[in-house]
């Protein structure tokens, strides 16, 4: 069901998209559906695809981290560095152009060319990356350590290297979004997918604006189980893309009075008493039965509940469009109630703006890879 809903809302948006930037008459007449007719949480898309294709396909000369870059005029051979932006090119059509990833996005293996070269990230094989004769090569600020690109010596050779730091904020990330778009020459498609994930947002948080204050639960997201050797637990602050998400879910995040990535004492944890616990452990093999099995955890509300629930780690943990897909994964944990309606409710939504949009546009709406 969630894939469903986010696969048909990127559809919807991506006509919407393209009618705009690419017919004058359709855009003018969508704006005078969008005045007239009440669509939910889409009222405004209209306007923001306007906003959001501004510039679209304009040649970035600077890269996410503020280094002049030098995109080629055509870009056909792509070294992807980082699972993120994989699936961000795979999303945008450009997965038979990329000829070598990080050993990470190997999670995307069946959208990848067979044969395709594989690289560490933390330390990559500049020679043999140059040797694949890229047009570009993303990277992300995992491959830098100290503040030292490792890359120079592509950079030197004449290779475009852009490089995406990882984003602090969901608005980052739809510039990210936009930016591989604009240097790949995928421009407009980059701009729907940036807006399907905006509008996504606020249809999320508009539909769980219904949970009162007082009965918002509180969540402590587990990024680590602690143990004798390592007993401290990972997890996230405010001013996070992560933190973000659980306030568009109508929850409150037990360390959103610390800053950014965090860890914490168990002690600590037990203390916040949660009402739900998320975790993206993926290096057991049943972190919630773990979890639930820590000792003196026993009278912690999520545990006593039976509220612990393990969430898909690149959903999430990968700052890419797919945020919205984690978000309702969450959504779905914290409260099934209010999944359940907004699932109806999008479905609806979704089905009239895409018949109304397949009208005027006088036949199929543009389906984007989900």
């Amino acid at each position: 069901m969630r894939n469903k809903i986010i696969s048909a809302l990127l559809c919807a948006v991506m006509a919407l998209g393209c009618l705009t930037a690419c017919d004058s008459e359709s855009a003018k007449k969508i704006a005078e559906l969008a005045k007239n007719t009440d669509v939910s949480g889409l009222e405004s898309v209209e306007k923001e695809i306007v906003s959001s294709v501004t510039g679209a396909g304009e040649v970035p000369t600077k890269d996410r981290s503020g280094n002049d870059i030098k995109v080629p005029a055509e870009v056909n051979t792509i070294v992807s560095l980082a699972p993120s932006t994989t699936r961000v090119l795979v999303d945008l059509g450009l997965a038979l152009k990329i000829v070598a990833v990080d050993t990470n996005s190997l999670t995307y293996k069946d959208y990848l060319p067979a044969g395709v070269k594989t690289f560490d990230m933390m330390n990559p094989d500049n020679e043999a990356i140059a040797a694949l004769k890229p047009d570009i090569v993303f990277t992300s600020g995992m491959s830098s350590v100290g503040g030292t690109s490792p890359f120079k010596s592509l950079v030197d050779a004449g290779i475009c290297v852009a490089d995406i730091p990882s984003s602090a904020s969901l608005s980052a990330i739809e510039d990210d979004i936009k930016f591989i778009g604009n240097c790949t020459g995928k421009g407009l498609e980059a701009a729907a997918l940036a807006t399907a994930m905006n509008a996504s947002f606020k249809l999320i948080s508009k539909t769980c604006e219904s949970v009162p204050a007082e009965k918002r639960k509180t969540v402590l997201f587990m990024m680590s189980i602690p143990t004798a050797d390592a007993p401290t637990i990972y997890s996230f602050g405010k001013n996070t893309y992560l933190d973000e998400m659980l306030t568009a879910i109508g929850a409150k995040n037990v360390c959103g009075s610390q800053e950014g990535w965090v860890s914490i004492s168990v002690e600590d944890a037990v203390a916040m008493n949660p009402d739900v616990i998320l975790t993206n452990v993926d290096y057991v093999e049943d972190p919630v039965k773990d979890i639930k099995a820590l000792k003196g955890w026993e009278n912690v509300k999520a545990v006593k509940n039976n509220a612990v629930y393990k969430v898909d780690p690149n959903l999430s943990m990968q700052p890419n469009n797919h945020v919205v897909d984690a978000a309702i994964e969450w959504l779905k944990d914290v409260y099934p109630d209010i999944f359940t309606d907004l699932s109806k409710s999008l479905e609806q939504v979704l089905k009239d703006a895409t018949e109304k949009i397949k009208n005027i546009a006088g036949g199929e709406t543009t389906k984007a890879a989900a």
